[in-house]
């Protein structure tokens, strides 16, 4: 679970307006269309693979020169062990936001909080404070609940006439309430908590209005936390402030929360999404979960092969240093392709098609890996064992409205995912 949205929307401005020699705000929308495609490759797939572009450059060099025009340097790295290196140094490369806010023209006031973007020792701190709430043990509490929302979301779907937006209706919903119940938002606001998460990676309302929908949440978890204070409820919140109030500020367990938010829902989702995609193509993997198999093997392997968190944030160079034989300078930024490094050969053969008896001795990295390696890793899985097998049972038949290749998917995103998923949940009529 990392904070991704309001530091990616603030990072492509700053790249439109260097790039395009502007001085004034530059829209969203043109951010990207700015840039050539040719740095934005590692961000676009071809159907649910990444574009060949990024297999190639792995065969050739696995960590190379980004063509990125702004006079900076950077380096992707799309081999697994390259990746596994750069994830896991805790010596030779920063995520600390303060290293490179002034370079974009960020203030402090901007700083996006939780642990995505904080070194040690304040990364430490924050993740000895988080981590014990996200054991298997602790998040054990909430399987009920996560059983009751994806029934519940299923029932939902059922009464809806004609096709159904299995996003809208359920992948996204799964998550956010999941979260929701996790954090210890009443259940009074969790319609308005829903909300805010699915604003915020919303761009069709224009390109600041993710960052507007980013300040409502933070502004309202403020409230929650000075709430919880005063009165700590049962979940991440309340826990928090009753063993580490006087360790946490306001402002920055308000940002530890829409980390949580933030992270946990839109890869959550996507995974949702795309995983029911890939069961309705290929129903032969389906076919075990109606049975009864368990859905582990199945879930680690679709983890591995979607990898929606295609590139991991980027991390800036500490010193010289050779990354696979490559010297990297001091301040230079290197990029992480994750769904290239998941679909590496060193893993096995076929790592481009989805084999759930594959042995799994190597570990993928969906989750990441290192200090930054997902939190809530645990969480997503219980949500994705929990929803797929309950899925294709209730609704057998199902199928996408539409031709899959027709289907509306995120041209250019750091987490990939599809804008909608219409689904037809009852058997063609003889």
């Amino acid at each position: 679970m990392q904070t991704y949205s309001s530091v990616r929307l603030r990072l492509l401005g700053w790249v439109a307006r260097r790039f395009g020699g502007k001085t004034g705000p530059v829209s969203f929308d043109g951010s990207l269309s700015m840039l050539p495609d040719s740095s934005l490759f590692p961000l676009f797939r071809d159907g649910l693979d990444p574009v060949p572009e990024v297999g190639k450059l792995r065969e050739q060099s696995p960590v190379s020169r980004l063509p990125i025009p702004l006079g900076i340097r950077v380096w992707l790295a799309t081999g697994y062990e390259p990746v596994r290196a750069v994830l896991g140094s805790t010596d030779g490369f920063s995520n600390d936001f303060g290293r490179f806010a002034a370079q974009i023209g960020l203030t402090a006031a901007a700083e996006p909080g939780g642990l995505g973007m904080t070194d040690p020792p304040m990364h430490t701190r924050l993740r000895r404070l988080v981590t014990p709430e996200f054991t298997m043990r602790r998040l054990a509490r909430l399987q009920p609940r996560i059983e009751t929302i994806v029934s519940d979301r299923l029932d939902a779907m059922a009464r809806i006439d004609g096709p159904v937006d299995l996003l809208q209706e359920f992948a996204l919903p799964v998550p956010a309430l999941t979260i929701c119940e996790l954090l210890g938002v009443p259940y009074a606001d969790r319609a308005l908590v829903q909300e805010f998460s699915a604003a915020r990676f919303d761009l069709g309302g224009g390109a600041y209005a993710p960052l507007d929908a980013i300040n409502e949440s933070k502004a309202y978890l403020r409230g929650l936390v000075a709430d919880q204070r005063r009165n700590p409820g049962d979940g991440l919140i309340g826990a928090l402030i009753r063993d580490h109030g006087d360790e946490l500020g306001d402002q920055e367990l308000a940002a530890l929360a829409d980390g949580v938010l933030t992270g946990g829902l839109e890869t959550s989702a996507s995974m949702l999404a795309l995983g029911a995609l890939v069961l309705m193509t290929q129903p032969e993997l389906a076919e075990p979960l109606r049975s009864g198999e368990p859905a582990d093997a199945l879930v680690e392997e679709l983890l591995r092969y979607l990898t929606v968190v295609q590139v991991a944030f980027p991390r800036f160079a500490v010193h010289d240093l050779e990354v696979a034989g490559v010297p990297i300078k001091a301040g230079d930024i290197i990029m992480c392709s994750l769904s290239g490094a998941d679909r590496d050969g060193v893993l096995g053969p076929g790592m481009d098609r989805i084999d759930v008896g594959r042995p799994t001795g190597r570990s993928h990295l969906a989750f990441g890996h290192g200090l930054h390696r997902c939190v809530g890793a645990e969480l997503a899985r219980m949500e994705l064992r929990t929803a797929y097998p309950a899925l294709v049972r209730r609704f057998p038949a199902m199928r996408p409205a539409v031709d899959p290749a027709d289907l509306p998917m995120r041209r250019a995103s750091i987490v990939f995912g599809l804008d909608a998923l219409p689904v037809t949940l009852e058997p063609l009529t003889p």
